[in-house]
C-alpha cells in the first residue's frame, strides 16, 4: 500500500480522498522530513490536492523541520492559485521559519509582487525581521526590485 506522500507525488486525488476517508489521522502526519500532506502537495502544486486536504482538515500552519510552511513553499515557487486557497482557508500569514523568514520575506527574495501584494491584504506584517535583522523591504532591495520595494516601504 502506498502512502500518502507517494499517493500525493503520483498525483492520485480520488486514492488519497479513500485514504483520509479510512484514516483521518493520515492528514497531518508528517513524513520522515517533516513534510505534511499538504506541505507536500502544495509544493508539488497538486491544486486540487491541496485543496482536498484543506477541506478534509490539514492544518494550514502546519510548519517542516525547517519551520516552513505550505504557504512559504509556494510563495518561493511563484503559484499564485495555491496561495490564494491556502489564503481562503486561514493560513497564517505572519507564521517565522527558524530562520526568522515570512512568506513576504519569501516574496520579496524571490520577486513575487503579486503574491506579495496578496500577503500584504491579508494583514502581512512588513515589519517583522528575520533572523539577520532584514525586513521583506531589505530583501527586496538586496534583488534589486523596485516594484516590490515601493510594495514594501513602511
Amino acid at each position: 500500500m502506498h502512502t500518502i506522500f507517494d499517493l500525493i507525488r503520483q498525483g492520485e486525488l480520488s486514492t488519497i480522498a479513500s485514504q483520509i476517508q479510512n484514516n483521518s489521522e493520515i492528514i497531518n502526519q508528517p513524513d520522515e522530513k517533516g513534510f505534511s500532506p499538504l506541505i507536500l502537495a502544495s509544493y508539488l502544486e497538486h491544486y486540487e490536492i491541496t485543496r482536498l486536504l484543506l477541506e478534509q482538515g490539514a492544518n494550514p500552519n502546519a510548519q517542516d523541520a525547517a519551520g516552513n510552511t505550505a504557504l512559504m513553499g509556494v510563495t518561493f515557487k511563484g503559484y499564485l492559485d495555491i496561495v490564494r486557497l491556502l489564503l481562503n482557508h486561514k493560513t497564517d500569514v505572519n507564521i517565522q521559519n527558524y530562520s526568522g523568514a515570512t512568506a513576504l520575506i519569501f516574496a520579496a527574495t524571490f520577486g513575487q509582487v503579486e503574491i506579495a501584494r496578496l500577503l500584504i491584504a491579508q494583514g502581512a506584517d512588513k515589519q517583522i525581521k528575520d533572523a539577520r535583522g532584514n525586513l521583506a523591504f531589505d530583501h527586496a532591495k538586496m534583488q534589486g526590485n523596485q516594484a516590490l520595494m515601493d510594495l514594501l516601504s513602511l
